[in-house]
């Protein structure tokens, strides 16, 4: 509207100087005012035009040209326009670049594709997982494996898939497809070895449990079976309900050594409420308790060189020196000799525990305090164990940010050490060997 008052008012200002002309002056004069002024204006206006034609031809590249005349202010609306859309577009660039930048740091492999399953885009994981380069190619070109191209053609709902890919072994990768607009869909690569690892430590886990609990069901139900159905005398009674009351006590502990496991595993990453630990009292105790279940059949050796407290919870580290003890025992043929000691190496508090058993064979060693894992089944049982002792030592030390070794020798014994950082040490009092 303003534009076409401002054209009107030129032309008005036209027409009043060509009437004054034609008044006050000769009428041909005023004729070639009016000719001329229409002209140049005419001119004015096709000027103005063709630049604005030659500029919107591209417009990103070509710089606004000025207006004059009644043409100005329109021009000038013109390039603050420009200017508001080109500072928009850059705001907008710079925004898309942070989101890219965003995607390319995340460590799943994210690629669009198109309605023929054409690569659109893809971030770097993707690239990197997948040999991706450049866009529109298909993406069975980069993917080969039969299971994906199955997942393609399911369309949107194609249940994810697990893979290993070539360029990373030992690594396992699930595959899902998310439908995107304009027929579009996104393909997810996700890294999921450690989930994969834990699935299969829970199945084997509640495979575990349900082996070990399946004997001392399978004898207690046989027994009170007998005991229902069998006219038994005074003696053969006792001894089938000493058997369920031995088989019920495995059962218990066995609950309890997964509660404790259980509770350990839950707190494993919080640090424990430190307590003054009397290490010296600790030991004696446990070896005096070693002496009455060992029932006189092994010799004992207690040496204390190291401080006498340590900062800990009491109860998880007597736990904990107490289950390899008890193994000791167990695995110690009668006439062998256990040494404890409580010593100083390196600066960390060792508590070892030294027998002359049976010893553990070198392949046997990595997995030694895995849960429910056992060198010799049958010898476990008999010996009453859960097969969770070690595993729970393990946590308990994890917890106090120490840990466990063991070194064994097959037919010669084996040593169990516990060993505590410094940081746990009583500077006040602490010695060393």
């Amino acid at each position: 509207m303003a534009f076409f008052l401002r054209y009107l008012a030129a032309i008005v200002a036209i027409l009043a100087v060509g009437l004054l002309l034609e008044r006050f002056a000769r009428p041909g004069l005023a004729f070639w005012w009016m000719a001329t002024a229409f002209g140049l204006q005419s001119l004015l206006s096709a000027a103005h035009l063709a630049q604005l034609n030659h500029w919107t031809a591209l417009p990103r590249n070509r710089e606004l040209p000025a207006g004059m005349g009644p043409w100005r202010g329109t021009f000038d609306r013109l390039a603050r326009f420009v200017r508001q859309e080109a500072d928009a577009r850059a705001e907008m660039l710079g925004e898309l670049e942070r989101i890219h930048a965003a995607v390319d740091r995340l460590p799943d492999g994210l690629v669009v594709l198109d309605r023929f399953d054409h690569v659109v885009w893809s971030n770097v994981a993707a690239q990197e997982l997948h040999g991706i380069f450049g866009a529109r190619r298909p993406i069975h070109h980069f993917i080969r494996q039969p299971e994906f191209h199955a997942m393609l053609a399911s369309g949107e709902a194609a249940q994810p898939i697990r893979l290993t890919l070539p360029g990373r072994p030992g690594r396992i990768y699930e595959l899902r497809l998310q439908g995107a607009q304009r027929d579009q869909r996104l393909l997810i690569t996700r890294d999921i070895t450690e989930h994969a690892r834990l699935d299969a430590m829970r199945s084997d886990f509640v495979a575990n449990v349900s082996h070990e609990i399946r004997t001392p069901v399978t004898v207690i139900a046989g027994f009170a079976e007998t005991l229902l159905t069998l006219d038994l005398d005074e003696r053969e009674r006792r001894t089938y309900l000493e058997s369920i009351l031995r088989q019920s006590s495995t059962m218990q502990r066995l609950v309890e050594d997964l509660l404790t496991l259980s509770t350990l595993e839950a707190s494993i990453d919080r640090p424990p409420d430190d307590e003054t630990v009397d290490v010296h009292e600790m030991l004696r105790a446990l070896v005096d308790e070693a002496k009455v279940l060992s029932n006189g059949r092994h010799a004992f050796e207690l040496e204390l060189l190291g401080p006498r407290r340590v900062d800990g919870i009491a109860a998880e580290l007597e736990s904990a020196a107490r289950n390899l003890l008890t193994n000791a025992i167990r695995y110690t043929p009668d006439g062998g000799r256990i040494s404890v000691s409580w010593s100083v190496h390196d600066g960390e508090g060792w508590i070892s525990v030294r027998d002359t058993g049976i010893g553990i064979a070198p392949e046997h060693l990595p997995r030694i305090a895995e849960r429910f894992y056992r060198v010799d089944r049958g010898r476990s049982r008999e010996t009453g164990g859960t097969g969770l002792g070690l595993a729970i030592t393990k946590r308990i030390m994890l917890r106090h940010q120490g840990s466990l070794h063991v070194a064994s020798e097959l037919g010669k014994g084996s040593t169990f050490s516990l060993r505590l950082p410094a940081a746990r040490l009583r500077a006040d009092d602490a010695g060393a060997t």
